[in-house]
């Protein structure tokens, strides 16, 4: 079977070291790992090869595993050029809520009017501003983006009736 080949675009550089493909952009990098088992993966001038695994019994599975991961490498190609912006608000209805940044922590003071502020963690290189009731989550990587905003999302959490709604940090309409 032919290989899958993936254009790289201008102004992005690609390098291969064992499992690890990265991404380098004008906005930042990003690190992928491969599953050298299923695919191997090759530079060539203006574009990189995935090849599958000669092994008949990993066949279909490789297959699979090459075209996710083609598109993962075409996402991570256009995001560290144009970068991921998700934008969340703050919502609560009683207790005026407060949400600082520090460092790659970040704080969720009096939520649910709790004294003991909680607390979450950025992952990678994600950046967080927060401007009155607007949170802006922005990077390169788009697990990271994500991540970020579940661990948001999650330090808000209620136990309770969730069909009731509850004071937290939301994701904005997505356009």
């Amino acid at each position: 079977m032919p290989a899958t080949e993936v254009a790289i675009p201008n102004g992005v550089q690609v390098s291969v070291s064992g499992e690890a493909v990265t991404i380098k952009g004008k906005l930042g990098s990003t690190t992928k790992k491969s599953n050298l088992r299923l695919f191997t993966v090759k530079t060539e001038p203006g574009k990189i090869a995935l090849e599958m695994t000669k092994n008949k019994k990993l066949a279909e599975k490789s297959d699979l595993a090459v075209q996710a991961f083609a598109a993962e490498l075409k996402t991570s190609m256009k995001t560290v050029q144009e970068g991921i912006e998700k934008k969340m608000v703050v919502f609560f209805s009683h207790f005026p809520m407060v949400i600082e940044v520090k460092g790659k922590v970040i704080n969720i003071k009096n939520i649910f009017g709790e004294r003991v502020p909680r607390v979450t963690q950025i992952v990678g290189d994600t950046k967080v501003e927060v401007k009155g009731q607007e949170v802006t989550v922005k990077g390169v990587d788009a697990y990271d983006v994500g991540q970020t905003i579940a661990n948001i999302r999650t330090a808000c959490y209620s136990i309770g009736d969730t069909r009731v709604f509850q004071d937290g940090v939301y994701l904005a309409k997505e356009e």
